[in-house]
């Protein structure tokens, strides 16, 4: 096997260690600087003791209320893309409620089949679901949030599936956020909202109640959305019992995406290439959370929860096994529906004990933690004939395809501890033993049947250096895990594809993906308001999985494979600046995600496979070094935030995204090259003609520029008069196809705030 150099940012790693050696010579004399305002940064997935930033080893990124603040972003997903650096979003599903996540070029995503490398936690409860460790970003209520931090590499504390990262959201209570509040929206698109919330409390009981009901018909064809968000939590503290919180999530949401278009058709991006396709959430989530104090600095804690999602997806598909030499009809449909039920239970709860007592005269922070989760689903797929319309509503009976029960339990311990070395340099040591099992029951047969158990250590350690009290310097070295879910276990033979989210045909064991995360980075600050970060990275996963097209077009279809090796690796830049009436902020982020091991890939669509007609001969070669699709080459966010007047506030912000390639080239060979880079402008604004009111206005995409978020290659087989179906199958054609960006929208909020909050 041919093997390449691996590519590493040497200019940038010169400039860097450049940077920290002429840092590491400011003289000493700044340690009688002033006190500094010490910032806390929850490391672990219960809040425990917190560690002061400049202990972390790591480039962690804080947004206080990142979604309810100046802009008004429309869910998290929105937020962590315009605010937070390294993240971009995938609109693989047309719908703005059911984005791809990006960070670092690691997954959090809501579709099916789709590579998770990224743990999602709120109030310490991991919510990447059970069957697909997909995260359904609709189900986190926006106007709850009371603040999201952005935990880099493969932190083994976070648990399974932190392979890139970890995404730890903190909820509002009635003692943090007490007050009234009600904001409606409404403007493009048809978009409609109405939230409120309410906190209150008393010298030992708190509560808090948030909810939102949001609408919209959606800028194109096809793709409206309705979200209905319920959140509660009541807190009682005081006494020996420390303190208890009891919250409750509730949501019901329907959600329609209009899909990708082939480049022939992008001169009326508004349509959708077939429908209808909706995927519909109900969630149920209870989490008990419970703090106590056993002395000034020793807290036990601990969590038990329960969460409960039922999902129904209704896909329509183009049928890949139409034969075009027999006439169209029953068992030679050109179109179908896919339609699937998931079912799913998760119970867990978890028990952390923290201390910050020194060691000696050392400083000294320490960790022990355990967790349990058991997740349950109950699948069921059923198929409907559709005919040779592009809507495929049909009243033919279901067929049921696959029906299948599966639990997918973990069970860890961890632990971390962070020894002070000098007053200036830190170490911290961190481990995490996990045992996972996933069971898999045929409810039709025995095809699907399976056990797969997988366990392993996972270390990490840090160091940090602080040569001046505004500097911070660290390194790091981390390894995390995920484990096979059972989506990918159950299509994981290549003789027996299936299509995704669809059925599944049998479940030869997957191997777990380990990942081995290293960092090295530096922060720091001026009095007056600046900071500043910079951060190198490196993520090698071995054992990769990644889903392996072996047919054309909307079928999707294929099966999971393990890959061999992949690696994302980067740099990070970020400064934030507040002086006066204006607030600057910009993020920079450099990811080049590239295979290092070679692999064959059947891609019927892709120009540099062997020719269509050639039977078995559609396959491409992706050796090591070619970029890995749907990763952004490079990120560039650019925010000015000013104060016009004493209760007025305008922003200006610019997200800008490199070219990436489509899913479907791998191997960066096909004709229609990378999918194009876009820049987009942004401006909002707030006033307050009295007091207790606000008014708000937000613009999207400012310059109304035409844009593209992902890329697929795919076969259209729409290409008879007036784009419909061609029943001969002489005029198919293989394209790029693209998801379009949201032309410009306009949005305008009115809020009441009732007392004096």
């Amino acid at each position: 096997m041919r093997r390449h150099a691996i590519r590493r940012p040497t200019l940038c790693g010169t400039l860097f260690g450049t940077l920290l050696g002429l840092l590491w010579t400011l003289p000493a004399a700044a340690d009688e600087a002033p006190v500094q305002q010490v910032e806390i940064i929850g490391t672990t997935v219960l809040p425990g003791q917190g560690t002061p930033l400049d202990e972390v080893a790591g480039n962690v990124q804080t947004m206080r209320q990142a979604v309810t603040a100046t802009r008004r972003a429309l869910n998290l997903s929105e937020a962590l893309n315009e605010s937070a650096g390294s993240i971009s979003v995938n609109d693989t599903a047309g719908n703005p409620y059911q984005m791809d996540v990006l960070f670092r070029g690691f997954a959090a995503s809501p579709a099916l089949g789709t590579p998770q490398g990224l743990s999602v936690f709120v109030d310490g409860v991991r919510v990447n679901e059970a069957f697909g460790d997909t995260v359904n970003w609709d189900l986190i209520p926006a106007v709850a949030i009371a603040s999201v931090t952005v935990i880099p590499g493969s932190n083994p504390l976070f648990g399974l599936n932190t392979l890139g990262g970890a995404i730890n959201v903190t909820t509002k209570s009635g003692a943090s956020n007490p007050g009234t509040r009600i904001e409606g929206w409404a403007g493009s698109f048809g978009r409609r909202s109405v939230e409120f919330e309410t906190g209150h409390h008393g010298e030992r009981f708190d509560l808090y109640v948030a909810g939102n009901v949001a609408h919209e018909a959606g800028w194109g064809e096809f793709n409206p959305s309705r979200v209905r968000q319920l959140f509660a939590k009541a807190g009682v503290r005081g006494g020996e019992f420390g303190r208890f919180e009891l919250s409750v999530t509730l949501a019901d949401n329907r959600l329609q995406g209009n899909q990708t278009l082939p480049l022939s058709w992008l001169d009326t991006p508004r349509q959708s290439y077939s429908w209808p396709d909706f995927q519909t959430n109900r969630l149920a989530f209870v989490n008990g959370a419970w703090t106590r104090r056993l002395g000034s600095d020793l807290t036990l804690e601990g969590d038990l929860y329960y969460r409960e999602l039922r999902t129904y997806a209704y896909n329509s598909n183009v049928n890949n096994n139409y034969d075009p030499t027999q006439p169209i009809g029953p068992g030679n449909e050109p179109t179908g529906n896919a339609v699937n039920v998931i079912d799913e239970y998760r119970p867990g709860a978890s028990l952390q004990l923290s201390s910050a007592a020194p060691l000696g005269a050392r400083d000294n922070r320490w960790t022990l933690g355990a967790s349990a989760d058991l997740g349950r689903t109950a699948f069921t797929q059923t198929d409907q004939e559709a005919g040779a319309s592009r809507d495929t509503t049909s009243h033919a009976p279901p067929v049921l395809a696959t029906s299948l029960n599966a639990s997918a339990g973990s069970a860890s311990v961890y632990a971390t501890d962070t020894l002070g070395l000098t007053a200036r340099t830190f170490l911290t040591v961190s481990a995490r033993y996990n045992r996972a099992r996933v069971q898999l029951r045929d409810q039709l047969g025995t095809a699907l049947d399976g056990d797969h158990a997988y366990a392993r250590l996972n270390p990490a350690i840090g160091l940090t250096f602080n040569p001046h009290p505004e500097l911070t310097l660290h390194a790091s070295y981390n390894e995390g895990m995920r484990v096979p879910t059972p989506v990918e276990l159950t299509c994981a033979d290549p003789n027996a594809p299936c299509s995704l989210p669809n059925a599944f045909a049998s479940d030869p064991a997957l191997a777990a993906v380990i990942s081995r995360t290293f960092e090295i980075g530096a922060r720091g600050g001026a009095r007056g308001g600046f900071e500043w970060t910079a951060a190198l990275f490196r993520t090698d996963l071995s054992d990769d999985i990644q889903f392996i097209s072996s047919g054309g077009g909307a079928s999707s279809a294929g099966y999971f494979q393990n890959v061999g090796r992949t690696q994302r690796q980067g740099l990070e830049l970020g400064f934030d600046l507040r002086t006066g009436a204006a607030h600057l902020s910009a993020h920079y982020s450099l990811i080049d995600a590239r295979y290092r091991t070679g692999m064959t890939e059947n891609s019927p669509s892709n120009s540099s496979a062997q020719p269509l007609s050639c039977p078995n001969c559609s396959d491409v070669v992706v050796r090591p070094g070619d970029r890995i699709p749907g990763i952004a080459r490079q990120l560039l966010k650019l925010r000015g935030e000013f104060s016009v007047a004493a209760d007025a506030t305008v922003g200006l912000s610019l997200l800008a995204a490199g070219r990436q390639y489509a899913r479907g080239d791998e191997n960066n060979g096909d004709i229609n090259g990378p999918v194009p880079g876009y820049a987009t402008l942004g401006l909002d604004a707030r006033w307050s003609p009295a007091p207790h009111w606000e008014l708000s206005a937000r613009v999207a995409n400012l310059l109304d520029r035409r844009y593209y978020t992902f890329g697929t290659l795919g076969q259209n087989v729409f290409t008879g008069p007036g784009r419909t179906f061609d029943a001969s199958g002489a005029s198919w054609r293989n394209e790029q196809y693209r998801t379009v960006g949201a032309p410009r929208g306009i949005w305008f909020g009115v809020g009441y705030q009732f007392g004096d909050g």
